[in-house]
C-alpha cells in the first residue's frame, strides 16, 4: 500500500494519464482532427503538450502549420472524437488504487488541463464521478499548466494550504505546474513510485 506522510492533508490527482490511460486514445483523436485539416500532428509533439488545454493545442499548432484554425471549433472536434473512443480508455490501476485508500481519508481533488465535460465523462467511465471533494478544470483558471494556478485552485477548494498537498502527475508540465504550486509530486511515469512513500 502507498504511505503517504501525516503532514499531508489534500491529495491532487490529474486526470488523464495519471487516473486514466487516456493518452494514446487522446493522441489518436487529436491525429483525426489535424489530418481533416491537412496538419501532420506526431506523437513526440503532443507528448510534449501534455498538461496544456486542447483550444491552446489549437493555436499553436496552427500557427505553427500557418493555419488559420478555429481554436474552440478543432478543439471541440478532437473532444468528441475522445468521447467517442472512450470505450478504449483503461483506469491507471496504481493511481486509481491510492484515490481509493485516500478516500475519506484526506482531502481528494482533480486538477486538469482538460475541459470539465470530458473530464467528467472520464470519471464516470472508471466508476470515480462522485469521488472527489473538488476538480478543477481548463475552465476554472485562466493560466494553465506549467503554471501553478491549477493546483493552487484545487488547494483552495479543498481548504488546504498548498505546501500540505500531494500531487499526483504524468507531464512535464504538469510536475513543473506543482513545483512552481510548491506541492510535491509523484511522476506516475516512474516505474517505481508506486513502492516508495512521500
Amino acid at each position: 500500500m502507498y504511505e503517504i506522510s501525516d503532514d499531508i492533508l489534500g491529495i491532487i490527482f490529474d486526470c488523464d494519464g495519471t487516473l486514466t490511460d487516456s493518452m494514446p486514445v487522446h493522441y489518436l483523436s487529436w491525429k483525426q482532427a489535424f489530418d481533416a485539416h491537412g496538419i501532420e500532428f506526431t506523437e513526440e509533439r503532443f507528448y510534449a503538450m501534455g498538461g496544456m488545454p486542447s483550444d491552446k493545442i489549437v493555436a499553436e499548432i496552427g500557427a505553427e502549420n500557418g493555419k488559420q484554425l478555429d481554436a474552440d471549433e478543432v478543439a471541440h472536434e478532437k473532444e468528441t472524437n475522445f468521447v467517442e473512443l472512450l470505450p478504449k480508455v483503461p483506469p491507471l490501476e496504481t493511481v486509481v488504487a491510492v484515490a481509493k485508500q485516500q478516500k475519506g481519508q484526506r482531502k481528494i481533488a482533480v486538477a486538469s488541463g482538460g475541459f470539465r465535460w470530458v473530464i467528467d465523462k472520464q470519471l464516470q467511465h472508471i466508476g470515480l464521478a462522485d469521488w472527489f471533494d473538488a476538480i478543477v478544470t481548463a475552465e476554472d483558471t485562466e493560466k494553465h499548466k506549467p503554471e501553478p494556478d491549477v493546483f493552487l485552485e484545487a488547494a483552495r477548494r479543498l481548504g488546504v494550504p498548498a505546501d500540505t498537498c500531494l500531487v499526483f502527475e504524468d507531464s512535464e508540465l504538469g510536475l513543473e505546474a506543482a513545483r512552481r504550486a510548491g506541492m510535491p509530486a509523484v511522476d506516475v511515469r516512474e516505474p517505481q513510485w508506486g513502492s516508495s512513500s512521500v
